[in-house]
Parts: structure tokens; C-alpha cells; sequence
């Protein structure tokens, strides 16, 4: 079996010309790599003609200061390695970037905030699997496509100048920056001009979603009905079919925003909003008064009208479910997790920001008042139909995917439901990780930034 992954060292420049590497004489053999004439030494897209210097027991590559700080490698490391001979090219990688939304240059320890740890232990799960990473934010992109500013870690965090990667990783957390004409256009020629894979490569909206599962049949039935709210008229008529519905931001996130609309009697209907602090109720006594209310806030925000669902309860609290569905290393979807999210007290949605609590599906159903088979097999449903869901997401929108976090509910019967589906799963978890354990997402996504890559 072919050796590829490499112990880089980097030495002193004056042992090594800049135009020379030294590679251990197995790696020649097993890969036939020439030592006479020079090939191109390829990281992201960075391009050098080296000399390739044959060392005799030695298990390993090393290369000088100079071409290393050239490459944006800082200290001795460990990288896969590939030579295709039709080319001459040895490649060193797969170079991931991050494309976050901020950084802090002034907070050394915490540069990124609350998803630093989450970005150390990615550098600590590249480290073990021969993959380095940088990242960047919109600010630190520059005209020539090549480069960008980026922040690397070697002893403690550094920005520095590294070649546009293998893969960029979107973790953009916000719309505005990802639509910037030089975000747009510096996605556009990394792909174009260095064959740079993209993923998850834009926000998804709820009406988007929804309009485009269902086109396939096979996922109709896990979608509750949605429409775009564009009318007082569409109101009545989701509110003559279902005794609840939710009105939600089409770009909301976090539970931000959403309306839930209960029918109290013939003519009056209840209102709950979810803000932080709790839930704020208000009645009116007509649809039309309701829908007063709320068309001054329709000119700047679009709605999803959504048909209520009578989801299973722990102790009266709501309770739905995340999963997180990611590709592995030979691009297919698979389930890494996924987490019951019980409602808070005095809140009708479940996120963590609105005082909800995680727990395991398994324990979560235990505990609710769902019973029987219809429990038993509860999470097994739940992770086929994470997995459709996903497959749905890549078969009919035109968009590249590498992770999603897709909310899904469980009604009182039963069925599965979806809720929403999340481009940018978040990332803010600090829990500390007991002997520097790496979770099963962050290993995941370098596997498959390694087939993105083909390293």
C-alpha cells in the first residue's frame, strides 16, 4: 500500500535551496518520483519546480524556511502526499480554509469568539489526519485570487499570507457578508482558476427548501403545508384548515421572530411571540385585526405560513429534534448525530438560545408521551428521514452541501415531520472535551474535505 501521509519537517534555509526538498527514498520508489529532472510541487495554489533530493533511511520530507513561510507552513507538520506522473506534480494537502465571519486580531486567545475552540479543534483533527487549515474572514480576501490573509496556529494563532486552499469551508454566519461582490467573486475565480471545492456554499431559505422537496414525491409526506405569506386571504385559509399555525421568518434563525396563531373560538385567535425573555401573548379578536398587526412588519420580513403540528410533549414542553447530516469521506450522507431539544419553560420553541435542554432522541421519547412501536422505532424513522431530507436537499438545490443541520419534529401519532433545514450549523459549542477529544463532526468534515481534495 502506497504511504501517503508525510512527516513534513521545515529547516533552516541555508541547509536546503529554495528550489529543493528532501524526501525519504521510499517515497520515491513506492510513488516514482523522479530525482533527476524537477516537478511541481503543489499546496492549495501554490506552484514550485523542485529538485527532489533522495534521503536513504529516512521516513519523512523536509523542506526550507523560505518555501515553507512561501506555502504558509510555520512549523514541522504532517500532510498527505500524491504524485501524478502525467503532470509531474507533487501535491502536499488537502489545504482547507475556513471562511468565518469575524475575527479579533486584539484577542489573541480567542481571535474567532465563541467558535474558537471549535477552530483549535480543527487545527488538533487536521494535525492527526494530514490536512492543514487556515482561516479567513471577508476581510482578509485581497484582488489576486492566489493568496489570502489567513490565521494559522503554531504555538498560538498568527495571520499570515497562505495560498487560496483546496477546499474552502463556508461557515459565513451572515447573508450580508456571503453576498459581498468580493466574497462572490473571490468563490467564483478560487473555483474557476485553482479548482478550489466550495461547500456549503450559501444560506438556505424555508420557503426555498420546502418549494423544492416538494418536487419529489418520496418526501412530500414529511413536509406540513407551507406557503409564502403574501396575503391577508392566505391567512384565513390556513387558519379555516388548522387550528394552528406558525408564522416564521423565510431567513430567520435561533427561533428569532416566529408567531404561533391559535384559534380560541369562532372569531378570536391568540397570538404567542417568541422573544428571549419568554413568550408574549396577545388575542384579537379577528383575523383581520391579527393580520393588521403584523403587515407593517411583512414590509421588511418575509413569512412562512406554516400548518401547526401537535408535537410530543416531556411534562408539557414541546420537543423536537437536530440532526446533523454530514458527507464522509467517499461524499455520502451520513447521520453524525442527533439531539432532542425540549422547550424551556414559558417558551414555545426549543433552541438552546431560548433556554431549551439537549438530551439523547432515545431518552427524549422515553420520557414523552409518544408510546409503543411508534416509540420504540422513533429514532431509527428520525435518522432515515434525515438522511432523505439531505439527498432531497443535493437532488434539487443547486447548491453544494457538506453538512446540514435538519430540525425534525415527532407528532403526538408519531409521524415525522421536518421543520427546517440549516446550511450553517452552529459551531458555538465550548464545552470543554475531556483529553482533548476531537467530536465525531470536526473529524468528519476533514474526511471529506480529503475527498473533495482526492488526497
Amino acid at each position: 500500500m502506497l504511504k501517503s501521509k508525510v512527516a513534513v519537517q521545515v529547516i533552516s534555509s541555508g541547509i536546503l535551496p529554495d528550489d529543493a526538498i528532501m524526501l525519504g527514498e521510499t517515497y520515491l520508489k513506492q510513488w516514482k518520483i523522479p530525482h533527476v529532472q524537477p516537478v511541481m510541487l503543489k499546496f492549495g495554489a501554490f506552484r514550485q519546480p523542485v529538485k527532489v533530493v533522495s534521503v536513504e533511511r529516512f521516513d519523512g520530507m523536509r523542506i526550507g524556511q523560505n518555501l515553507a513561510r512561501r506555502m504558509g507552513i510555520l512549523a514541522s507538520t504532517s500532510l498527505r502526499i500524491q504524485y501524478r506522473s502525467e503532470t509531474s506534480t507533487l501535491s502536499l494537502g488537502p489545504l482547507i480554509g475556513v471562511l468565518i465571519s469575524r475575527d479579533d486580531p486584539t484577542a489573541r486567545d480567542r481571535p474567532f469568539g465563541s467558535i474558537t475552540l471549535f477552530c483549535k479543534e480543527l487545527v488538533d483533527a487536521c494535525a492527526v489526519q494530514g490536512a492543514h487549515v487556515y482561516f479567513f474572514t471577508p476581510n482578509h480576501i485581497v484582488d489576486n485570487s492566489s493568496t489570502v490573509e489567513g490565521w494559522v496556529y503554531a504555538g498560538g494563532w498568527r495571520k499570515i499570507i497562505v495560498p487560496a486552499p483546496d477546499v474552502v469551508n463556508n461557515r459565513l454566519t451572515s447573508r450580508k457578508l456571503e453576498n459581498k461582490s468580493s466574497v462572490q467573486q473571490f468563490l467564483r475565480e478560487v473555483k474557476s482558476r485553482h479548482n478550489t471545492a466550495i461547500f456549503n456554499e450559501k444560506f438556505l431559505d424555508k420557503s426555498e427548501v420546502f418549494e423544492a422537496l416538494q418536487k419529489d414525491t418520496a418526501l412530500i409526506k414529511y413536509l406540513p403545508e407551507s406557503h409564502v405569506l403574501r396575503s391577508q386571504k392566505m391567512l384565513v385559509a390556513m387558519c379555516s384548515k388548522y387550528s394552528t399555525v406558525f408564522l416564521k421568518p423565510v431567513r430567520g434563525s435561533l427561533g428569532k421572530g416566529i408567531i404561533r396563531i391559535s384559534r380560541l373560538d369562532k372569531d378570536s385567535y391568540q397570538a404567542l411571540y417568541a422573544t428571549v425573555g419568554g413568550t408574549r401573548r396577545q388575542h384579537f379578536a379577528s383575523l383581520l385585526k391579527l393580520f393588521s398587526s403584523i403587515s407593517g412588519k411583512m414590509k421588511t420580513v418575509r413569512y412562512q405560513i406554516q400548518q401547526g403540528l401537535n408535537l410530543i410533549q416531556i411534562g408539557g414542553r414541546p420537543v423536537d429534534f437536530r440532526a446533523l447530516v454530514q458527507k464522509n469521506e467517499t461524499g455520502k450522507w451520513t447521520i453524525t448525530s442527533i439531539v432532542a431539544r425540549t422547550a424551556g419553560t414559558n417558551h414555545f420553541v426549543s433552541n438552546l438560545a431560548r433556554g431549551g435542554t439537549l438530551s439523547t432522541a432515545r431518552e427524549a421519547v422515553s420520557k414523552s408521551n409518544l408510546t409503543g412501536t411508534q416509540a420504540q422505532d422513533a429514532p431509527a424513522r428520525l435518522q432515515r428521514a434525515a438522511l432523505e431530507i439531505a439527498k432531497g436537499i443535493d437532488t434539487h438545490i443547486p447548491a453544494h452541501f457538506g453538512e446540514l443541520g435538519i430540525d425534525l419534529a415527532l407528532d403526538s401519532s408519531g409521524r415525522v415531520w421536518l421543520i427546517e433545514v440549516n446550511s450553517k450549523p452552529s459551531k458555538n459549542d465550548n464545552t470543554p472535551l475531556p483529553d482533548q477529544k476531537i467530536r465525531p463532526s470536526v473529524r468528519n468534515m476533514i474526511r471529506y474535505a480529503r475527498h473533495l481534495a482526492e488526497f
